[in-house]
Parts: structure tokens; C-alpha cells; sequence
């Protein structure tokens, strides 16, 4: 038997080897005898809130119900994650785990087709001036990083917590600057997030990047080493291909492999719509899609852009990350769907409709 490890972030690691030792009565239902298996290490970060959106704390493993194809799975350990200051019994500030929020706002250029749609670039300039009167309302140990894509991955700032570099930024991807590269130069003090340590140099990112799908893949991928939840911010009207009815269809080969690498980095994405609330257009489609996959949020009609971000901003609050094994034939790969609710009815829930699992080709 092998094991392998699917969005299992590190410090989740930990919480799986504290329980190990009480494990063995929590195993899922074996697979027949002689058969080989893996066993997956799931971990899902999940969003209980009330019907107010308030953030529902003090869950225990009993109060989760997750299933897998309708059979349910025991939970090996149940962690709640905040930014909201916290005290011990005596009444003292502590440190709590997940304090730091990661948000990364993704500005998807829309240059290139705002002549067919009219209003559309200046929706895009407006919803760079929200997001930078949005910085003022986040907490002084938030990091927001800014990247856009035109025809490849441009990160216009790393990580930082640097307001004024963070608003110029947001003013130079609204409107369709072009970044600096990612040089070594432009690194961030060893210790800080960064986005632009674990991208391609140079050249090597622009071919990395190809795809707006690449381009969302390359920034999971670069900021899976973080721990936690991160939020991506995607200002979009969509992306992919349409048929001969003018319907939205999912490019598979490019799709699949983003969304594992969002889910797998531990990465909601929250698709803020660009269009003007008057048009349709089939592409959008791609990113309600993406939001529902990876246990984010998507925003359509959108009036004003401050409302998306401010409720973007509560959902980050605090979560749940939830552990549990569960068995495949080794060997195979594919998509397994996960339902995550609380017992609790009245509660909301929200988590990623599933994981891959196995080593696709």
C-alpha cells in the first residue's frame, strides 16, 4: 500500500500525525482483499456561516457530515482557522492559527474585445478603483498580491502589505500596464510570501503562461507552498470556447488542470464579472464554474464592485479545514465528488465539490 497526499497543506500534516494514534478506528471501508490501493490524506477547507453570513465558530468533527458518493467518511481532525483576535481563559490576547488572510487579485485585460462590447473597459477601470479604495478595509496583517494577464502571467505585486505599492499596482493592471518581469531583483526578503520565488524566470514564464487557464494554474502553483486558504480575486468575463449554438463549452485538457492545481494549492477563486449588467456573454459561464469547483464565489450583475469584494473579504474570516482518508485503486486517477453539510440545517456551507486523485497523464 501507498500512500500519496491530495491539497494537503503542511500544517495539516502536523494534525493527521496527532491523531494518527486513534486513526486505525476511523479508516474508511477497505477495498476488497488483494487488491492494491493508495490512500489519499483529503484535507478541505470549508465555510460555515449563518444565513446572515456570519461565520459560525466552535464546530467539532461530530457536527460535519461528509460524503463520498453518499457513503459517509469518518474526519480524523477538525481545525478552525481565523483572523479575528481571539483570547485565552484568562482573558489575554493569543495568536491564533490562519490569523494571516492571502488575497490575489487577478485582473483578466479585456482590451482586446472591449470594442465589440461597449462599457467594458470602463468596467474594468472601475473595478480597479474599488479594489483600491477595498485595500482601506483590510487588516494591517493581510497580504494582497496583484497579477494580470493579457497574453501571458505579468505579476504587477508580490505579496506584500504595502498599501501604496498594492493601489498603484491595482491602477497599472486596471489599465493594462505592463509589469517588470519577475527578476531576481524584484524579490521579496527571504520570509515573506512571494509569488514571484516560485515562477518561471523571464522568458520561461511567458511560455508557461500561454493560457489565461496556465496563467491561473502558474499561480496556484507558485503559491501552494503558503499555509492556508488563499482567495483569488479574478475580474473576468470569462474564457474558453463556444459551439454553433453560441453555447459555453469547458476546454477539458485545460480546465481539469487548473482547477486541480487551484484545489490541490488550496485556492478559492471569487469570478467577479466584468460586464456591463446589460450583457450576456457565453464565456461567464467558465467562471461560475471555476468559483463552484473550488469552493469559491461568483459574482454576476455586478453594480457595484465594492459589495464582491467587502463580502469576498467576511467569507476569509475564518474556516474549517477537515482531514480524512479515503482509499483508490492504485494505479488510477480521477475526479471524486465530496458533499460537505453540518447538521445543523440552518447553517450554510461551503467547500470544493471534490478532489483528483491518482497521477492523471
Amino acid at each position: 500500500m501507498r500512500t500519496s497526499r491530495a491539497a494537503l497543506p503542511l500544517f495539516a500534516l502536523a494534525s493527521l500525525l496527532a491523531v494518527n494514534a486513534h486513526a486505525q478506528d476511523a479508516q474508511p471501508t477497505p477495498p476488497p482483499f488483494g487488491e492494491e490501493v493508495e490512500v489519499t490524506e483529503v484535507v478541505l477547507d470549508v465555510l460555515v456561516t449563518d444565513r446572515d453570513g456570519n461565520v459560525i465558530v466552535g464546530l467539532r468533527p461530530e457536527d460535519f457530515v461528509v460524503e463520498e458518493g453518499g457513503r459517509p467518511v469518518p474526519l480524523l481532525d477538525v481545525s478552525f482557522y481565523s483572523n479575528r483576535p481571539q483570547l485565552d481563559a484568562e482573558g489575554r490576547p493569543v495568536q491564533a492559527a490562519g490569523s494571516e488572510r492571502y488575497f490575489v487579485l487577478f485582473f483578466h485585460d479585456q482590451r482586446a474585445i472591449h470594442a465589440d462590447v461597449p462599457g467594458l473597459l470602463g468596467r474594468q477601470l472601475e473595478a480597479g478603483r474599488r479594489a483600491g479604495e477595498w485595500l482601506t478595509s483590510l487588516q494591517l496583517d493581510d497580504w494582497v498580491a496583484v497579477v494580470s494577464y493579457d497574453t501571458s502571467l505579468q505579476v504587477q505585486q508580490d505579496f506584500t502589505r504595502d498599501r501604496a505599492a498594492l493601489g498603484k499596482a491595482i491602477a497599472d493592471a486596471a489599465r493594462g500596464g505592463r509589469a517588470r518581469g519577475n527578476w531576481q531583483s524584484r524579490l521579496p526578503p527571504e520570509g515573506q510570501p512571494s509569488l514571484l520565488r516560485n515562477l518561471p524566470r523571464g522568458r520561461a514564464l511567458l511560455r508557461a503562461s500561454d493560457t489565461v487557464y496556465e496563467a491561473l494554474e502558474a499561480v496556484a502553483n507558485a503559491s501552494e507552498p503558503l499555509v492556508g486558504r488563499k482567495n483569488l480575486i479574478l475580474f473576468s468575463t470569462g474564457f474558453g470556447r463556444v459551439n454553433t449554438f453560441n453555447q459555453y463549452e469547458p476546454e477539458n485538457r485545460y480546465y481539469e488542470p487548473m482547477v486541480s492545481a487551484l484545489n490541490d494549492a488550496n485556492v478559492a477563486v471569487y469570478s467577479l464579472d466584468l460586464a456591463p449588467t446589460a450583457v450576456q456573454i457565453p464565456f461567464a459561464d467558465a467562471l461560475s464554474a471555476l468559483s463552484s469547483d473550488t469552493g469559491g464565489r461568483y459574482f454576476d450583475n455586478v453594480v457595484n464592485f465594492a459589495s464582491p469584494l467587502e463580502q469576498t473579504a467576511q467569507e476569509a474570516s475564518g474556516y474549517y479545514l477537515l482531514a480524512y482518508q479515503a482509499p483508490h485503486p492504485r494505479g488510477r486517477s480521477g475526479f471524486q465528488p465530496v458533499e460537505v453539510t453540518v447538521k445543523n440545517r440552518e447553517f450554510r456551507v461551503k467547500a470544493r465539490a471534490g478532489y483528483r486523485y491518482g497521477d492523471a497523464d
